[in-house]
């Protein structure tokens, strides 16, 4: 069955002046207009994004929203109404987010995160800013090392507020953050740790010996990339390091010790080297 606010791939009925006919099951027959219709014939498939108009009616676009049904989004107020603010969404039609659905009041021209959803009784795709809602604190179906889905959000005291698979609150620690983030950013991490409450912490890199892994096959990429030499070193300070490879100084250290054991580079107080006998080992045994 379709879904209004995610993407549909539908039967094409036939082509007319208007547009484009789509068989929708239990939606009916939807017209993609002809301004935004790619060449296409009757009994083959075409993939777009289904919502609802001014007037509830379901409508079609092959056009993809920054976010869909089911998804968080940093999106940004475009207008303030008495019904609610709308958002820009990448979409003709703004996005709204109902007053009784604002965690503070919203204000044209700044960003927030919402969530997307779709209202079960109007069948309308509208926003949330209140997440918790969406997510639970705790989690039993997660465990250390697990790769997972980051979305960031607010800085705390502690570090920064994620969200994880788009279904738990986490915490990025400041002091496993060693590269810039950005507030809707998403990006990959794994799980650090779930302690005995049930709260989670993040990480960017595997955690424990495996980050040590993952950090010497980026140096090793680095080297190739740039031509055989690197000026970061084990006595570079912690501030170049993070630049380069986004780790902390003990992290690095670590991994170009076992490089260097295992005859992969060779090292200077002023730059590392790939060796003459050097070998991509690495990336299938590990360090």
């Amino acid at each position: 069955m379709p879904h209004i606010g995610r993407l549909n791939t539908l039967r094409v009925l036939n082509t007319t002046d208007r547009g484009i006919s789509l068989d929708a099951g239990e939606l009916g027959e939807i017209v993609l207009p002809q301004s935004a219709a790619p060449a296409t014939r009757a009994g083959e498939h075409l993939t777009v994004f289904l919502y609802t108009d001014s007037d509830d009616r379901p409508v079609a676009t092959v056009q993809s929203p920054l976010a869909m049904a089911g998804d968080f989004a940093q999106l940004k107020v475009v207008a303030e109404t008495p019904v609610g603010a709308f958002l820009d969404w990448g979409l003709p039609k703004d996005l709204l987010v109902p007053f009784r659905e604002q965690a503070t009041p919203m204000k044209e021209g700044r960003a927030y995160i919402v969530r997307v959803y779709l209202d079960e009784r109007s069948q309308r795709v509208v926003a949330s800013a209140k997440l918790d809602r969406f997510l639970s604190d705790t989690a039993t179906d997660l465990h250390p090392g697990q790769e997972v889905e980051l979305f960031v959000c607010t800085q705390t005291a502690l570090g920064r507020k994620v969200i994880i698979n788009r279904a738990h609150w986490g915490l990025l620690h400041s002091s496993d953050i060693f590269q810039p983030l950005q507030s809707g950013q998403r990006l990959t991490g794994f799980i650090k740790t779930v302690r005995t409450d049930g709260k989670i912490d993040a990480c960017l890199h595997k955690p424990g010996y495996a980050k040590v892994q993952d950090i010497s096959t980026t140096i090793l990429d680095a080297l190739e990339q740039q031509g055989g030499q690197i000026p970061v070193t084990d006595r570079s300070t912690p501030a170049c390091i993070r630049q380069w490879f986004g780790v902390s100084k003990k992290t690095y250290k670590k991994a170009l010790g076992a490089l260097y054991k295992k005859r992969l580079v060779t090292l200077t107080d002023t730059q590392v080297s790939l060796s003459r006998n050097s070998q991509r080992q690495v990336k299938e045994t590990g360090p």
